[in-house]
């Protein structure tokens, strides 16, 4: 019988974990023992009793991490205090988890030393039969919800209108930048809480999905065409495109009470799409949330992990945000790890790494010791270059 193995987070500030109880029986089913280390689940709302009564077994660290399949929140690139485990880890093993592979390549030879087998789930093709595993999008949409949350709580006013005998309060503005899965769950959550909202994103095809949720979409006459790569991402464009979107956007961001960011290239730094200048032309009080603050910033001013304030406006860039929710964080991930990982059984519940599955292909990075994926071993030629 294969044993699936969790263990509790390392990384500062990490308080999710990787399954939760309700997750269990189907793995059960599927033949797997699961071993739980003691208090694995404690900070994200799940006791040890919870996982032992889904069929889970609980157990101590180092025998959580002998198992043949490890199951992780973080690892490698994603969380650099795992150093001190990957004693334990032995060749043969298979690590499944979120390992910045496109941001911190550096990190996947150590792992590679070890002679495990890693699965990197950030780079799960945007396919339909990826979409129940898709954990990118599962925590964008707990960071986009969660963003507005803290700009509510650091805002000086209230988002809705409200008719008192005091007068009447008008509602704040809200302006997202990005509507993608972390901007449309922020418009929608906004929304919720009587913000007057508007959405820009350089992909012209999301101004319906913008508009269904009851905001006003944000249109410059930029050319926008290049502004998508072929797997829905979002592609880096030039410093010139840039400068004509700051521009363009400064007067909606002067006029905007909350400003929510969620701009990002994977494996790159986020673009500055709000400078100083446009910091100082916002009204006094006002609360910007870079949700890219860990790649560097959609703010000129943003600082990671980090409350600013500066000419009068609150920006904050948080850095994990679904470490702020983590039983339901917790939840979408452990669907979608374990949906992955019933994905990798055959019909007699063995490991079946088939190099045809598009879904494996594109997210093992390594195999048996060896970095196999030809676009994290171009990025670690460069990094050896330079």
């Amino acid at each position: 019988m294969l044993r699936v193995g969790v263990v509790r987070e390392l990384a500062a500030g990490e308080t999710r974990v990787a399954l939760v109880p309700s997750v269990l029986p189907a793995l059960k089913k599927a033949g797997l023992e699961i071993l739980i280390e003691a208090g694995a689940g404690q900070w994200a709302g799940y006791p040890d009793a919870e996982y032992a009564s889904h069929g889970g077994r609980i157990v101590a660290r180092a025998e959580a991490l002998q198992a043949e399949l490890l199951l992780m929140v973080r690892a490698a690139g994603d969380n650099m205090d795992w150093q001190a485990d990957l004693r334990q880890l032995r060749a043969g093993q298979i690590v499944i988890g979120m390992c910045d592979p496109l941001g911190q390549p550096e990190a996947l030879p150590v792992w590679s030393r070890q002679g495990v087998t890693l699965f990197a789930l950030e780079l799960l093709p945007r396919i339909t039969r990826a979409q129940s595993m898709d954990v990118l999008s599962s925590m964008a949409t707990v960071a986009g919800y969660r963003a507005v949350v803290l700009a509510a709580v650091h805002l000086p006013r209230m988002f809705p209108m409200l008719m008192t005998a005091a007068g009447t309060i008008q509602p704040a503005k809200v302006l997202v930048i990005g509507a993608g899965v972390a901007g449309l769950q922020a418009i929608s959550t906004a929304r919720r809480l009587g913000g007057v909202v508007s959405a820009y994103d350089v992909r012209p095809a999301v101004k319906e999905q913008v508009q269904s949720l009851g905001a006003k979409f944000v249109e410059l006459p930029l050319e926008t065409a290049e502004a998508e790569d072929r797997g829905g991402y979002a592609r880096q464009l030039g410093e010139q495109f840039y400068q004509k979107q700051r521009e363009m956007m400064a007067r909606w961001v002067a006029d905007s009470d909350v400003v929510i960011t969620t701009a990002m290239i994977p494996g790159q730094r986020a673009p500055v799409l709000i400078t100083q200048e446009m910091v100082v032309g916002m009204r006094p009080g006002s609360v910007i949330v870079d949700l890219a603050a860990e790649r560097g910033g959609n703010c000129e001013l943003t600082q990671p992990g980090q409350t600013v304030h500066q000419h009068g406006v609150t920006i904050l860039g948080p850095v994990n945000l679904p470490a702020e929710v983590p039983y339901h964080a917790s939840q979408m991930y452990a669907k979608n790890i374990a949906t992955f990982l019933l994905h990798l059984l055959n019909k007699e519940g063995r490991i079946d790494l088939d190099r045809d599955d598009e879904i494996l292909r594109e997210t093992l990075v390594i195999r048996d010791g060896q970095i196999v994926h030809p676009r994290i071993r171009a990025l670690l030629e460069n990094v050896e270059r330079t």
